[in-house]
């Protein structure tokens, strides 16, 4: 799975669990919630304050290993 920003945040959970913590780190830390689970990277990101293509970076990596 390769993820960009426009990736779903639940297709991401429901793929890879174990990047959780990339989302908590954030400061995103209702990943149960059904709207949450049906934004794209960038627009939690937008949400939240951080770096889009930071994240997409960090959890590229984390899949790649």
């Amino acid at each position: 799975m390769e993820i960009t920003k426009d990736t779903l945040i639940g297709d991401i959970l429901d793929a890879a669990p174990d990047t959780a913590p990339f989302f908590l780190e954030m400061g995103m830390h209702c990943l149960g919630c059904p709207a949450s689970r049906g934004e794209t990277i960038e627009e939690a990101c937008m949400v939240h304050g951080v770096s889009a293509d930071e994240l997409v970076e960090k959890l590229n990596a984390s899949l790649a290993e």
